[in-house]
């Protein structure tokens, strides 16, 4: 079992006739899933996706890949596959048609539609190419094929990429339910078609390889949401992904049912739904649907809400609402329905919206009190049982932390692919397919791209060091004023704090220190402005952490007379 090394190198060049994959995201990682692939210098790029911030991140608004490893080659890219519409595969795809706007994106009908629906945002129009499961289409050097797999979102695809170097199934995002809502099964079929013909690498979604056996059928949640409908005496608030298709499905089913209007409210969700309802894959009823702007003037039994906000962000619909910052005020007897899992690292978050709604004498359905829920993301019966049909020569584990990622490769191992063929990789780790032998050839620059605002890669991890700072500690500034001659103190030191919790007076009496400080670096000749202010940081920082055991950031400003 190869797995990467801190040490690795830079990647020798490709060997004549072999592919080389390469994950700028979604390895140790749930999001930011993209992987390239090179043959006979051609690229294909599958999935672009973007992951959403920790709290420990404050103040970015998304991460993308690092598009350098193929900044200086986008030209060779032939195309751009989507497996399906979730963020973590398609978020980061405005950003780079930015970098090149001309590359084909290639997808099937719902996926195409809603990323043309976040391109419109970005000003880009965008080259598509729409596919459909069973079919083949060649981009360069890859012979593409694609199968259907049934997912949390419609329309989700697996490719085998097929070059002289041997086929690569990429699963993509799937589970195997048997009974999905929408009739749409994963091509359980067209896997051991594959498999017969000779997987050289299986690439697989390994989000649910700890969970054990398969994973509980769509149609099981339709009854637990008619319930909760039903009984609920006031108005329904449902949270849900902007892009669950099948969820919005059955809510809207439910509330038409019981006689209740329904009002879809934030912005993506509207777009997304409304992409969804002309295409075909979300079905409403006649005259279903009211504006969120009039839902008060209908009675509370008769309203259902569908809006964002299940992963507890900050400024989605659900936390606003919790937060008393939104034009829909939570009401003792609301019933809030939270429809989705819980993304690792949200719990937090989560756990404080359901908190704030309860305050306000909200009801609380959830995954952990109630089935409303069922994981996009096929569990360990299911990936042994896509193992065993596609018998691959070589494994490679995708999409998922290092747990899973480990998990998966055992899995694998346990079916029989012997360990030595097994690759777990992560962001970054060059991969090479070569005489029927997949192994880790070197390392290329993958870190993270910050999304601020409109900054597209200013905000470095010292920016985001700065900002925890600030936030945990505060900040103290001092102000002095040298000779630029002879570096004596003519004026000053001023000092100002905000957040550090220390007392201004207590700083009256720390100035002669300061003062001390500088006078014996004026006596040795020091005149340099950078050492002067090196000087100020260290005085300060050793008293604020002898004295209260703080640590603020502190910002010398020296002024030169």
């Amino acid at each position: 079992m190869s797995h990467p090394h801190p040490e690795l190198g830079p990647p020798p060049p490709l060997p004549d006739g072999g592919l080389r994959i390469v994950a700028l995201g979604g390895l140790g990682e749930i999001g930011r899933n993209m992987a390239v692939f090179e043959y006979d210098g051609r690229l294909l790029v599958v999935d672009c996706g973007v992951l959403f911030p920790e709290p420990d991140q404050p103040g970015v608004d998304l991460i993308l890949p690092d598009f350098e490893y193929i900044r200086n080659r986008l030209d060779d890219v032939e195309a751009v596959v989507l497996t399906h519409a979730h963020e973590d595969h398609i978020g980061a795809v405005p950003y780079l048609l930015r970098e090149r706007r001309g590359i084909p994106l290639i997808g099937s009908r719902l996926t195409l539609a809603l990323i043309e629906a976040k391109l419109t945002e970005h000003r880009i129009q965008p080259t598509k190419v729409e596919v459909i499961e069973g079919e083949r289409r060649t981009f360069g050097p890859f012979d593409c094929e694609f199968l259907a797999v049934n997912h949390s979102i419609p329309d989700a695809l697996a490719v085998a990429i097929r070059t002289p170097a041997g086929i690569v199934l990429h699963t993509g995002d799937f589970r195997m339910d048997q009974l999905p809502s929408d009739g749409r099964l994963t091509d359980l079929g067209g896997f051991a078609r594959l498999g017969t013909e000779g997987v050289d690498l299986l690439m697989s979604d390994s989000t649910n390889a700890e969970v054990p056996g398969f994973v509980t059928s769509e149609r099981e949640i339709g009854p637990v949401i008619d319930e909760v409908i039903r009984t609920s005496e006031q108005r329904v608030i449902v949270a849900s992904f902007a892009s669950h298709v099948h969820r919005i499905q059955q809510v809207m089913d439910a509330a038409a049912k019981h006689g209740r209007k329904v009002a879809l409210v934030g912005r993506s969700m509207v777009r997304n739904m409304g992409v969804a309802r002309d295409l075909g894959y979300l079905k409403v009823p006649p005259e279903l649907i009211v504006d969120s702007r009039d839902i008060e003037e209908w009675p509370p039994e008769d309203v259902v809400l569908i809006c964002t906000g299940s992963q507890g962000e900050p400024m989605a619909a659900l936390s606003r609402m919790a937060n008393r910052d939104h034009p829909i005020r939570i009401a003792e007897g609301d019933t809030v329905l939270l429809a989705s899992s819980l993304v690792p690292g949200n719990e937090t978050a989560v756990n404080k919206v359901i908190n704030g709604l309860t305050r306000w004498g909200a009801r609380v359905v959830h995954k952990g009190n109630a089935k409303v829920h069922v994981s996009g993301h096929a569990a360990a019966g299911e990936l042994l049982y896509v193992l065993n049909l596609t018998r691959p020569s070589n494994f490679m584990p995708v999409h998922g932390e290092w747990r899973h990622l480990r998990a998966h490769a055992k899995l694998a191992a346990l079916t029989g692919v012997p360990e030595d063929h097994i690759v777990i990789a992560e962001d970054g780790v060059v991969v090479d397919l070569v005489d029927g032998r997949a192994k880790i050839a070197g390392a290329v620059h993958a870190g993270y791209v910050y999304v601020d605002g409109s900054s597209v890669g200013e905000i470095t991890d010292t920016s985001l060091k700065d900002r925890r700072i600030l936030g945990d500690e505060g900040f103290i500034s001092v102000v002095v004023v040298v000779d630029s001659n002879t570096g004596k103190l003519t004026a000053g030191p001023e000092i100002h704090a905000r957040g550090s919790g220390i007392d201004p007076i207590q700083f009256d009496e720390f100035i002669p220190q300061i003062e001390r400080a500088l006078e014996e670096k004026a006596a040795d000749g020091v005149v340099d402005m950078q050492e002067i202010r090196r000087v100020v940081r260290r005085t300060v920082g050793r008293w604020v952490s002898d004295t209260y055991r703080r640590r603020p950031m502190i910002i010398p400003v020296v002024l030169e007379v």
